[in-house]
């Protein structure tokens, strides 16, 4: 079944020859065309896309109306399954400008909230949005690109590891499942309580007793969202799995948006995955590419 992912991309992402959007075009174009995606384009985005006759062949653009015209939110509802009058999407590429004030809107942030409630992938950053395309072409059992490579290269990377109480067991049993990959990466944080657990799971897992297998910094509403947020923008932070629940009031609102503002501030090289369902479908692919490249030394 072909890809079907929302698409749209605030003005500075689109507006100049050299922005996200472009540059995503022509380092993932031939990975887009390869999987035959069809993306829905909001206004300007599409409008932008179709002028630069970078969009793949073989791969198709729907447009949709302007976001003042409710294009945005229309992409929200096929996050959520559309209607009959209307299909479903699989995910949503948003590539944010943090200091847009459209990036706030209602929409923009229920676009995030129904991709983590129907388990879709949200990519809200230049670097997401590249190795996203490398993702799918794992899972439909392409050969690894050779070019994408350094977007993998996890020895020289730090992975921040956060979930909110509700998902703090699933993030136990994600890095119980996925230990291996996740123990790659130079250097891996944590906040809080999720930290003091991970690291209690290394030790039965045969982790050095006298080691952490992950850096504790203070628990969100404390401050380590933000903690983490200055590694984000000092680029010592290239990537961030954040289980989010959506469905509860949070005291510390502003400090989860801080750091989302901060992945998306360094968007050409930050990475968030704010579900278990996104970080597993990332996972499992990053496991097959490994054994593949493996394989082929």
């Amino acid at each position: 079944m072909k890809l079907r992912f929302g698409l749209a991309a605030n003005r500075r992402h689109h507006e100049r020859r050299d922005s996200a959007v472009f540059e995503w075009l022509l380092s993932s174009g031939s990975g887009i065309a390869q999987l035959g995606m069809e993306f829905v384009a909001v206004g300007r985005t599409c409008d932008a896309i179709q002028s630069s006759c970078l969009f793949p062949d073989k791969a198709s653009l729907v447009r949709y109306p302007y976001g003042r015209d409710g294009g945005l939110m229309r992409l929200v509802s096929l996050v959520a399954g559309g209607t009959e009058h209307s299909e479903a999407v699989d995910g949503a590429i948003y590539f944010i400008d943090p200091v847009d004030a459209s990036s706030s809107f209602p929409e923009a942030l229920a676009l995030k909230r129904q991709c983590v409630t129907h388990k879709k992938p949200f990519i809200s950053t230049l670097a997401g949005a590249k190795e996203w395309i490398e993702i799918e072409r794992m899972h439909a059992g392409m050969p690894p690109d050779a070019g994408t490579d350094s977007y993998f290269a996890y020895e020289d990377q730090t992975i921040a590891l956060i979930a909110h109480d509700a998902f703090k067991a699933d993030m136990v049993k994600y890095a119980h499942d996925h230990f291996e990959l996740l123990s790659r990466f130079r250097r891996r944080i944590a906040t809080g309580t999720t930290g003091e657990r991970l690291n209690e799971l290394a030790w039965t897992k045969g982790w050095p007793i006298d080691q952490e297998w992950v850096d504790p910094y203070l628990s969100g509403p404390l401050g380590g969202d933000a903690q983490i947020a200055e590694l984000v923008l000092d680029r010592r932070c290239k990537r961030v799995i954040f289980f989010e629940d959506p469905h509860v009031a949070r005291q510390h609102e502003a400090d989860i948006q801080l750091l989302d503002r901060a992945v998306c501030t360094v968007g050409d090289s930050a990475v968030c995955a704010n579900s278990l369902a996104m970080a597993t479908r990332w996972a499992r692919a990053l496991e097959r590419r490994h054994a593949l490249v493996a394989g082929a030394l």
